[in-house]
C-alpha cells in the first residue's frame, strides 16, 4: 500500500517531470550547496532540491536563518541529508567536497528598479561568495542565479582566474527563467501542450539583452510580425511583471527557484553520466563577439561539453541580436572591472 505522503511526493515528482525538472530516478552520491539558502529564492529552490534522489547532501549556507531552513527541510522523507551552516566562519563546511554550488544568494528586486540597481550590493555579495568557491571547492560545477547574472558570472569567473582556478567550461549564469516563461507563453498563446514546447532565448538575462528565438519553437510553430514583438517584449520584461504584481513584496522567487532546479538537476543528470542534456545558460563563450553569452549548451560530467551556438536566425533576431549587443558588452565590462578595482 501506498501511504498518503507518498502519493504526494509521487504526484509532485509526476508534475514536475511534464515540465522537464525532475525526470531523475536513480540516486546518486552527489553533494549541492546552496549560498543564499535561507532567502526569498533560496528556501524554495532547497525545497525542491531536497525532493531529488540525485541528491546525497544538500548544504545550505546563508548569514542568518539556516539553522530553522535545515531543520524544516530535514522533516522531508527524502534521501538527501540537510546541513545548515552560517556565517562566513562555517562557509568551508558547506562547500567542501561540493560537486555543484547554486548561488541565488542577493538582494530582490522592488518597483521602480532595474536588475542593475541591485549591482553594487549583490556584486560584492558574488565576489566574496566565489572567493570561498575557488578556495574550498574549485572544482564545483558554479549555477548563479544572482542578479544581475549578466555581471556576476564575469565577476564569479575573474574571481577564480586570480585564484588560479579557473575553468570556463564550470562556470554558469542561469537563464533558465526566460526559458521556461518563454514556452509558458508561447503555449499559451497558440493553446500548445506546454510540456511538449521549447523556445530557446540567448543572449542575456536582463532587458532587452534577452532574445527568444521564436523562429526555432519546438514543435515548429508559426508568429505574425505583431505576436513575435509582443512575445519578445514580453518575455524581455516578464521579472517585471512580476515586480509590480507583488507590489514591493519581492521579485519573481518561485518561479526563479523552479527555473534554478530545473538547472541543477540537468547537471545532476550530466554528472550521472546522461547523454544529450542540453539547456540555455550564460557561460563565457567564443559565439558572438561578448565575452559571455546565453546559448544552447550540451552539458556533461566536468560541465559544458558543447557549446551549440545560435542556429540560423531569422532578419527580426538578427536585428535584436545586433541592437543587445552594446547593452551586454556593458554589462560585462561592468563586472570585470569590479573585480578588477575590488
Amino acid at each position: 500500500m501506498i501511504r498518503g505522503s507518498q502519493v504526494c511526493f509521487l504526484a509532485l515528482r509526476g508534475a514536475a517531470h511534464t515540465t522537464r525538472a525532475f525526470s531523475v530516478s536513480s540516486q546518486c552520491n552527489t553533494k549541492v550547496a546552496v549560498l543564499g539558502a535561507a532567502g526569498g529564492i533560496g528556501q524554495p529552490l532547497s525545497l525542491l532540491l531536497k525532493m531529488s534522489p540525485l541528491i546525497n547532501h544538500l548544504a545550505l549556507y546563508d548569514i542568518v536563518n539556516t539553522p530553522g531552513v535545515a531543520a524544516d527541510l530535514g522533516h522531508i522523507e527524502s534521501t538527501a541529508k540537510v546541513t545548515h551552516h552560517q556565517g562566513t566562519e562555517q562557509i568551508e563546511d558547506a562547500l567542501k567536497d561540493c560537486d555543484i554550488v547554486s548561488i541565488p544568494a542577493g538582494l530582490p528586486r522592488k518597483p521602480g528598479m532595474t536588475r542593475d540597481d541591485l549591482f553594487n550590493t549583490n556584486a560584492t555579495i558574488v565576489k566574496n561568495l566565489a572567493e570561498a568557491c575557488a578556495k574550498y571547492c574549485p572544482n564545483a560545477i558554479i549555477s548563479i542565479i544572482s542578479n544581475p547574472v549578466n555581471s556576476t558570472v564575469p565577476i564569479a569567473s575573474e574571481v577564480f582566474k586570480t585564484a588560479g582556478v579557473y575553468d570556463k567550461n564550470r562556470i554558469f549564469g542561469v537563464t533558465t527563467l526566460d526559458i521556461v516563461r518563454a514556452n509558458t507563453f508561447v503555449a499559451e498563446l497558440k493553446d500548445l501542450d506546454v510540456s511538449k514546447v521549447k523556445v530557446p532565448v540567448v543572449g542575456g538575462h536582463s532587458g532587452i539583452t534577452i532574445l527568444p528565438l521564436l523562429s526555432q519553437t519546438q514543435p515548429k510553430t508559426s508568429f505574425t510580425p505583431d505576436e513575435i514583438a509582443a512575445l519578445t517584449d514580453r518575455i524581455q520584461n516578464a521579472g517585471t511583471e512580476v515586480v509590480n504584481a507583488k507590489a514591493g513584496a519581492g521579485s519573481a522567487t518561485l518561479s526563479m527557484a523552479y527555473a534554478g532546479a530545473r538547472f541543477v538537476f540537468s547537471l545532476l543528470k550530466a554528472l550521472r553520466g546522461d547523454s544529450g542534456i542540453v539547456e540555455c545558460g550564460f557561460v563565457a563563450s567564443d559565439v558572438t563577439e561578448a565575452k559571455y553569452f546565453s546559448t544552447p549548451l550540451e552539458l556533461g560530467k566536468n560541465g559544458l561539453v558543447q557549446n551549440l551556438g545560435l542556429g540560423e536566425l531569422s532578419d527580426y533576431e538578427k536585428q535584436k541580436l545586433a541592437e543587445l549587443m552594446p547593452e551586454l558588452q556593458k554589462n560585462i565590462k561592468k563586472g570585470e572591472e569590479f573585480v578588477a578595482s575590488n
